[in-house]
Formats: C-alpha cells, sequence, structure tokens
C-alpha cells in the first residue's frame, strides 16, 4: 500500500481464492516474492463460506477481520450453461457482490478490489471498448444475468465512494488462461474445456470436434500476468473506476488459432472439425489496454502462445487433481 495510505497490520483476504485467479495471486504472492513484510494473505474457497448467504459472509470476515480485500468469488459457468440459467447467474451473483461489499463496509475494509469481467461491455458498440463504455447498452444476450451483476459492482462503488468514501474499485481481465482453471468441457473456460477436449481426442485417437465456427476473436491473458497485475491494482491503483487487464488489441486472436495453439502443446496429430450449428457466442469484445499502459507501460505479458503451453503441460502434469 502507498506510504501513508494505511498503517497498521495488513490482512488480506481473497475470496475465490481456490480459482483460477485465486491460485495465480497466490503463487505470485507466495513464489515470487511480491508479499510484504507484515502482510497476511488468506484465501478463501466456497468450503470456507457460501458468500451467496449474508451470515456465512459476516462470519468469515469477523473471523480473519481483513483489511484488504480481493474479489474473485463468482457463480460462473460455461457459455451453454448461462444461456440456460441467466436468471440463476443474476440473483447469485447480485448477491454475493452485495454480501461482500456491505460487509467490507461495515467492517471497515480499507480497499477492496473486484474482480469484472469483460462479457460487461456492450454487446452492439465500437472497438476497441473502454472502461468508459461498460453501461453503453445491454450486453450479450447469453449471458446477460452474469453480466449485469458483475456491471453492479461498478455502480456500487461509485456509490460507496459517494456515500462513504470507500476506496472500492474493480478491474476487468480479458479471457484468462492458466493452471488451476476448470477444465470441464460443457461449463469450462474456453480454452480449458477446448484443452480437456483435445487432450481427450488424443487419448480416444478421435477427431476433434470445436463448437462454432472458430471465427470468435478474444485477447487471452495469462492467469499469472493478472495474479500480478492485481496485487499492483491493490497497493497502487487509486481510482473507483474500473481498469481493463489485457494484452494489446494487436494480440487478439481467433478460437482457431487458439485450437491449433492447443493441438501443437498437445500434439494432437488428428482431424480438426467446427460444428457451426453451435453458436460462437460474441464474435469479438476486443478491449483497450490504453489505462493500463498508462499507469505500467512497461509490463511484460507472457505471448499467449507461451502461455497455452505452460496452460496445457500443467494440465497434463495435474491431470488427476484438475477440475474437468
Amino acid at each position: 500500500m502507498k506510504e501513508g495510505q494505511f498503517v497498521g497490520p495488513v490482512r488480506v483476504l481473497v475470496t475465490g481464492g481456490s480459482g483460477l485467479l485465486g491460485k495465480a495471486i497466490e503463487h505470485v504472492v507466495m513464489n515470487e516474492g511480491l508479499k510484504r513484510e507484515g502482510e497476511e494473505w488468506i484465501f478463501l474457497s466456497s468450503k470456507d463460506a457460501d458468500l451467496v448467504d449474508l451470515k456465512q459472509t459476516r462470519d468469515v470476515f469477523e473471523k480473519y477481520r481483513p483489511t484488504h480485500v480481493i474479489h474473485l468469488a463468482a457463480k460462473v459457468g460455461g457459455l451453454f450453461q448461462h444461456m440456460k440459467e441467466n436468471l440463476h447467474f443474476l440473483r447469485d451473483n447480485l448477491r454475493i457482490n452485495d454480501n461482500l461489499l456491505q460487509t467490507a463496509h461495515e467492517m471497515d475494509v480499507v480497499k477492496v478490489v473486484s474482480c469484472l469481467s469483460s462479457c460487461i461491455f456492450p454487446d452492439k458498440t465500437t472497438y476497441p471498448i473502454d472502461e468508459t463504455m461498460i453501461h453503453n447498452g445491454p450486453p450479450h444476450d447469453s449471458n446477460f444475468g452474469y453480466s449485469y451483476a458483475k456491471r453492479m459492482i461498478d455502480v456500487q462503488n461509485r456509490g460507496y465512494f459517494q456515500q462513504h468514501g470507500r476506496h472500492y474499485t474493480a478491474a476487468i481481465p480479458t479471457n484468462v488462461v492458466g493452471p488451476y482453471d476448470n477444465f470441464n468441457i460443457e461449463n469450462g473456460h474456453v480454452l480449458s474445456a477446448l484443452i480437456n477436449r483435445t487432450h481427450k481426442a488424443k487419448v480416444e485417437g478421435t477427431s476433434l470436434t470445436v463448437c462454432g465456427t472458430g471465427a470468435a476473436r478474444r485477447q487471452f491473458i495469462y492467469s499469472l500476468d493478472v495474479g500480478r497485475l492485481l496485487v499492483w491494482v491493490l497497493r497502487e491503483y487509486e481510482e473507483i473506476e474500473p481498469i481493463i487487464l489485457s494484452v494489446g488489441e494487436e494480440d487478439e486472436i481467433s478460437i482457431k488459432d487458439a485450437v491449433e495453439m492447443i493441438a501443437e502443446a498437445l500434439d494432437f496429430k488428428g482431424e480438426i472439425k467446427y460444428d457451426t450449428s453451435l453458436s460462437d457466442g460474441q464474435l469479438r469484445k476486443t478491449a483497450s489496454n490504453a489505462k493500463l499502459r498508462r499507469y505500467r507501460p512497461d509490463f511484460n505479458f507472457t505471448p499467449v502462445k507461451e502461455a497455452i503451453k505452460l496452460t496445457c503441460d500443467w494440465f497434463l502434469a495435474n491431470y488427476d487433481i484438475a477440475r474437468k
């Protein structure tokens, strides 16, 4: 934390601590020397508390008495689960976020950094998208419930600042790939599900079928890069307005490109088919990282090919414990 900003022992509570980004933060803090003297880091999982429940949220805050929070916990699923259960994702995530932010306020938490998602941006928009455009139109229909719930964090952050002077803010990573993701073929993130699907096709000696045309384009960012940036946001970023955490627009690739990188990383030599009867989701969500670059002009992102290879290697090495 900046000099003079906070005096006393620092206890950082990370919700969603067992997931993709929680594990990334744990790695960079504990293994890369980002943990500062006198800091205590607590990584919560859903086993410690169900944040949909206000009492459990309060109890876990009473137990750990955090001074700072990185809020990653959310109810999430794959594209097709979101399409089927938009109301469920809306209600659960509204509860989680309201319980978390209000409890943080009541317990005098100095700073909260919540993690939003690039799916919150308007479906019909101009590109690249930047932080000022979040509320400029409806999100994509496929996951409007989750998207609106996440947008409300930004609205609440502004409210907590206006009414109570709280420095609660949010970061918006683009598509994250890395170790400890959910590799479930139906409900995992796009690349992690594809990694599992490709591995399965290789083991079974079958062709690989990819949902959609492969034309959708995404900016993929390595989870450890996001972990490093979230620690920076917690310590140094003082705006209430959110900040996009993303590789540059020039680093955007198609799903087809990503599939080919996965096939190479896993040494899959079989046929790759595209099921064009299935949805591509949003065709592009190109985001600007100009604001991030103003603050961190020298930050080095892990190249996407390397990020995919590192994730594939982790998946193979940890196949028995990976979520799938």
